[in-house]
């Protein structure tokens, strides 16, 4: 769990990035609307999140910078038992004071008054041009200049502390259970949807009390639409599941995929293309350490996965000429990963303020996450591989010498998945 004091220094930490003379205002996500009076379960910003760990909606965290001393405030709702009766326990104002280290609390209804103390029409306003509310937005006019917040922070929760990293690791260890689970039962079950609920179950189970994202359960041709989610077809021996599921541990996420056979054995294509895959994947990760580009992990997993194509009969021509005119984005259209952490696609920049891109560092976590995608319609590949879609998925963290693959005991190699069918 991450500590007050850790969230102390995260905001310590921004209140020196703020310029002096100003207001920074970090709110709650607000509630949506499923239908009528019923409303989808709240998940809190994770911005808020990130600077107290407060789980509550209709709440704010205001910075108030004069020339060097910066005042924090919260603003939490007051305790009502009728309200409280329908919606569960608030935390309230007295408990907040005692929990949170900031110099006061107030009710979320004073937040319009309090404000106007502390509005200056010569300062700076931060906050989220797309994440905050109205009320927040009409104060643009009683300043001089606005900023976003939002890359800020982003830049900020992009080095995961040590208790981050064990929140990380615990949600990992957790869809670990469930991928694992998901072997031994794909060819005892009907439909990806049944599937699907299993999965969701050992992440109730074990202590995940949400997923990170909309579970992936594709199987066969299914798995060539990137992000499906119907998860509605039959589960057909014979052919392959592309599984993408993650859970989210106190607000930490995780992001698995793996190929799995509905039958618990592959085919000599269907392990062809797998290993192919596979293999890339293995020199992708290799090639982590800190310094190296994004971008250039990317470029690699591009290369490689062409000469697989060209070996297998899925490309033909040269490998450079091909990467030139682009012809393997068709099978790989993606990139080859992207930041995680409190959000499954982590909110953080991946450039610097000179549109530079930003190299590794220690303490990063990212996906890597190549794939190939033959759809069943594509005449121009050999029949053994129309209808196949494959992506290998691992949580990697950037250590001081190189790497950690963080999700390296979940089973993936042909041989590993077999023997879990």
């Amino acid at each position: 769990m991450i500590q007050e004091k850790e969230y102390m220094l995260r905001r310590e930490l921004f209140a020196q990035k703020m310029a002096q003379f100003s207001v920074a205002i970090i709110g709650s996500s607000s509630t949506q609307t499923r239908s009528n009076d019923t409303e989808y379960p709240f998940r809190q910003d994770s911005n808020l999140y990130y600077l107290c760990g407060f789980k509550e909606e209709n709440a704010s965290l205001v910075f108030v910078k004069k020339r060097k001393k910066t005042e924090v405030y919260m603003f939490v709702q007051k305790k009502d038992k009728r309200l409280e009766l329908w919606t569960g326990s608030r935390l309230g104002i007295a408990k907040a004071k005692e929990k949170f280290h900031v110099d006061d609390v107030f009710c979320s209804d004073a937040f319009d008054t309090k404000i106007k103390e502390w509005m200056s029409a010569k300062g700076v306003l931060y906050y989220d041009f797309n994440q905050s509310d109205a009320r927040v937005k009409k104060l643009v006019k009683h300043f001089l200049t606005c900023k976003n917040i939002a890359p800020i922070i982003g830049k900020m929760r992009l080095i995961k502390s040590d208790a981050e990293i064990q929140l990380i690791k615990k949600a990992i260890a957790i869809t670990k259970e469930t991928h694992h689970k998901a072997m031994t039962l794909s060819g005892k079950l009907d439909f990806e949807y049944e599937l699907q609920a299993e999965i969701e179950y050992a992440f109730k189970k074990n202590g995940a009390y949400s997923d990170a994202y909309t579970s992936i359960v594709a199987c066969g041709n299914s798995a060539n639409t990137l992000h499906y989610v119907n998860n509605d077809k039959k589960l057909v021996k014979g052919e392959l599941i592309l599984i993408d599921a993650g859970c989210e541990y106190e607000y930490y996420a995780s992001d698995i995929t793996r190929t799995i056979p509905v039958s618990g054995r592959y085919s000599d294509a269907q392990k062809e293309l797998y290993d192919m895959v596979l293999d890339v994947q293995l020199k992708i990760i290799e090639m982590i350490q800190p310094g190296i580009l994004r971008s250039k992990l990317h470029q690699a997993s591009e290369k490689l996965l062409c000469e697989g194509m060209v070996k297998l009969g899925i490309l033909k021509g040269d490998v450079k000429k091909l990467l030139k005119k682009a012809k393997h984005k068709k099978y790989y259209p993606h990139g080859i990963g992207h930041w995680m952490g409190l959000d499954v696609h982590d909110a953080s920049p991946y450039k610097d303020k000179k549109n530079k891109e930003i190299k590794l560092q220690e303490g990063m976590v990212l996906t890597i996450e190549p794939a190939i995608y033959c759809k069943k319609d594509d005449t121009k590949i050999p029949k053994k591989f129309r209808g196949i879609g494959i992506r290998i998925e691992d949580d990697i963290l950037v250590t001081k010498e190189g790497y950690e693959n963080l999700s390296a005991s979940i089973a993936k190699t042909t041989q590993e998945i077999e023997n879990l069918s």
